[in-house]
């Protein structure tokens, strides 16, 4: 081996060797590189070496740990039987989320309730409040409106028996309005009580022979003063109303005499819808209190 220029040259062999020979000599960098070279290798083989035997050493140490998570140093495997039902799982101890109360629309007013007692139905109440206008269109026939009146001495515009029905039952108001159409009129009288309950009586004690009185006047001769008319009753809320339908001429009606009872009815179904209105403005007036 060569220590340098002019360092001693050791030659192969041992103790029987020639002996140093001393002189300036060169030295052989290529010997040199490969020697270093060498060691180089040598070293980056026992570095990856000994990195490979420590991620063996890790990876069995983690191996060992697995195996005895069962707390007794011995391989377990369970059945999914053997694992912890959800109820041993420790509960959720975040509390529960905010709650909030359930909210509901109030149920609609029954339009009916304020009809149905005087200390409800407090809207201005008058003939031309329930018929207004001049004329009534049912449908394509045209009615033109006669005479009003209104009165609290309910008995004073009834006939036949009608008069002691209202005064039994405590009417305390009936007003009447009259339609015509080519010679045929009708009145309608609606009887005002207190309550519900009087109305429905007295719609019930009434007989065929309890009769408004018919309304003349406005251009309608008087009409079913001593012919024979055709009438009906019936009651909504607190009012019971009556229709008296007849010709203007005095001649008595018959059953074929479709036009009349035609007009009856127009005129006791619009008082039944005026009334309901009537309700269903007051209830959504409240509604919107």
């Amino acid at each position: 081996m060569s220590f340098g220029q002019g360092g001693p040259q050791w030659g192969p062999g041992g103790s029987g060797s020639q002996p140093p020979q001393w002189g300036r000599q060169t030295p052989d960098w290529a010997a040199l590189a490969e020697a270093s070279e060498s060691r180089n290798r040598r070293r980056r083989l026992l570095l990856v070496g000994g990195g490979a035997l420590a991620t063996v050493a890790i990876g069995a140490a983690v191996a060992v740990a697995v195996v005895s998570a069962d707390g007794n140093g011995q391989a377990s495997n369970k059945p999914a039987s053997d694992l912890p039902a959800s109820t041993d799982i420790p509960p959720d101890t975040t509390g529960p989320g905010p709650s909030f109360a359930e909210t509901s629309a109030p149920p609609p007013l029954d339009p009916k309730d304020f009809v149905s007692s005087a200390k409800k139905d407090t809207a201005p109440l008058s003939p031309e409040t329930l018929f207004p206008g001049t004329r009534l269109t049912m449908g394509e026939t045209v009615y033109k409106k006669g005479a009003v009146a209104s009165t609290k001495n309910c008995a004073s515009a009834a006939q036949g028996t009608l008069g002691a029905v209202l005064t039994k039952n405590d009417c305390d108001r009936l007003m009447r309005v009259t339609y015509s159409l080519d010679g045929v009129a009708v009145t309608v009288g609606v009887a005002v009580f207190e309550t519900e309950a009087k109305a429905t009586k007295a719609k019930n004690d009434a007989d065929n022979k309890s009769v408004v009185q018919s309304l003349s006047g406005s251009g309608v001769p008087d009409f079913c003063r001593s012919a024979i008319c055709r009438s009906t009753t019936n009651s909504y809320g607190r009012y019971a109303y009556f229709t008296v339908a007849g010709f203007t001429d005095g001649k008595d009606v018959v059953p074929k005499d479709s036009k009349v009872f035609t007009t009856g009815d127009d005129l006791g179904e619009f008082t039944f819808r005026q009334i309901r209105r009537r309700g269903e403005a007051q209830a959504s007036a409240a509604a919107n209190q």
